[in-house]
């Protein structure tokens, strides 16, 4: 039985995938990121978050991922330029954030 669970434990842990990306509020997806703000996306913030890939893809997060970002959002001591490195699973066009890194 422990091993089961530490063998699920382990596979879980192998499926996660890092994103980086700019951090948006769901409302503000596809307008211009280079001027969307911190206080615009903290504004915004029951609405939720997700990221912008490379590509201009945006993929949401899910309702952990909302929070923990919320709560860098808060602390972070700029305005513009809300790139970040995110830790999680996705599925489908979701990720399940286990972090978050503002850059």
């Amino acid at each position: 039985m422990r091993s089961t669970l530490l063998l699920a434990m382990c596979a879980g842990a192998l499926s996660a995938e890092t994103w980086t990306g700019t951090v948006v509020d769901v409302m503000c997806k596809g307008r211009d990121l280079a001027s969307h703000t911190r206080e615009c996306a903290l504004q915004c913030a029951k609405g939720g978050f997700g990221l912008v890939l490379g590509d201009g893809t945006f993929v949401k997060f899910n309702e952990s991922g909302n929070a923990r970002t919320l709560a860098q959002l808060k602390k972070l001591d700029r305005e513009k330029d809300l790139k970040a490195k995110v830790n999680g699973e996705r599925k489908g066009d979701v990720i399940a954030v286990q972090s978050i890194e503002f850059q």
